[in-house]
C-alpha cells in the first residue's frame, strides 16, 4: 500500500511513525525540529490512519510492508526508523525482518511483549458518534465525554474529525476495522531472530506502564545493541508531554559523532 506522508528538509532519512488513533501531522512540530538538524524528514500516515489508504487487512506484517513499499519508492537507505507505541512495534516488526535497511532504531514507550486490550472505552465512545444525526465537533466532543474524562485524549481523537461531503463529518481513521481487529495492535513483536541495528527505547516516567522494568530482558533478548532512556516527568505520549527532553534524548542518539 501506498501511504500518505508528509517530506521536509534534506540528509538522511528519519521515518516516524504514530500510535493508534493518530496521524502524521501529530508529529508536525518535531518532524520541522530534526529537518532543521540535517535530516529527510518522513512523517508517515500509517494505513487506515491520516489521508493512507484505509484496508481491512490491519496487522503488523502488513504495516511492516508497507514501511519497506514507502522506502523502495524512495530509494532510501541508511534509514533511521522511529515509531510511537503502535508505530513503534512496526518499527520493530521491520527491523527485525530488514535490518540491512536501517542505520538506527528508535521505539517510544512500548515493549516487544503482548498488550491485552485496553482502549475499549475509546472505542466505545468513538461508535457512539452517529455523523448521520451529529453535525458539527462540538455534539462529538459532547458525546465523547459521556465516555472519555481526559481532555487531551478528546481533544486528540477530535483532530481525526474531517468533512467527509459537503454535508457529512467522518473520522479519519477506519473506526469499523480498528474496532473489529483491536487485538492486532497488541500483537507481540518476533522473537525468533535477534535484531543487530543500534536501538533506542524511551519510555515515559512513573506516569507510564507500557515499559517496565520486568521488560527489559525481553528487549535485550530481541535488541541486544539497545539502551533504554527514561522521560521523567511524561507519561505514555512522551514526545507530546515532554517535547523538548525527547527531542534532545532521540537526536543525541542519531546525529553522527
Amino acid at each position: 500500500m501506498k501511504l500518505f506522508y508528509r517530506k521536509s528538509g534534506q540528509g538522511q532519512p528519519l521515518i516516524i511513525m504514530h500510535g493508534l488513533f493518530g496521524q502524521s501531522d501529530n508529529w508536525g512540530t518535531l518532524g520541522r525540529q530534526f529537518a532543521e538538524q540535517g535530516f529527510e524528514v518522513y512523517l508517515v500516515d500509517l494505513r487506515n490512519h491520516g489521508l493512507s489508504p484505509h484496508s481491512d487487512v490491519w496487522n503488523y506484517q502488513v504495516m511492516s510492508d508497507d514501511i519497506l513499499e514507502l522506502i523502495n519508492d524512495n530509494n532510501l537507505k541508511h534509514v533511521i526508523l522511529m515509531g510511537h507505541s503502535m508505530g513503534g512495534k512496526v518499527a520493530m516488526q521491520f527491523a527485525i525482518q530488514h535490518p540491512a535497511l536501517l542505520d538506527k532504531l528508535i521505539v517510544v514507550d512500548i515493549a516487544p511483549k503482548y498488550y491485552p486490550p485496553h482502549n475499549l472505552d475509546v472505542l466505545k465512545a468513538l461508535n457512539a458518534v452517529d455523523f448521520s444525526i451529529v453535525k458539527n465537533r462540538k455534539e462529538v466532543e459532547s458525546i465523547l465525554s459521556e465516555t472519555l474524562t481526559n481532555f487531551g485524549t478528546k481533544q486528540f481523537l477530535l483532530k481525526n474529525i474531517y468533512w467527509k461531503g459537503d454535508t457529512e463529518l467522518d473520522w479519519r481513521f477506519n473506526l469499523k476495522v480498528i474496532t473489529d481487529q483491536l487485538e492486532n495492535v497488541g500483537e507481540a513483536t518476533p522473537n525468533t531472530l535477534s535484531c543487530g541495528v543500534p536501538t533506542l527505547f524511551i519510555r515515559g516516567g512513573e506516569k507510564s506502564k507500557y515499559i517496565l522494568d520486568e521488560d527489559l530482558d525481553l528487549i535485550q533478548e530481541i535488541f541486544p545493541h539497545s539502551s533504554l532512556a527514561t522521560i521523567e516527568g511524561a507519561g505514555h505520549w512522551v514526545h507530546a508531554e515532554k517535547p523538548k527532553d525527547f527531542f534532545d534524548c532521540v537526536i543525541g542518539f542519531i546525529t553522527p559523532r
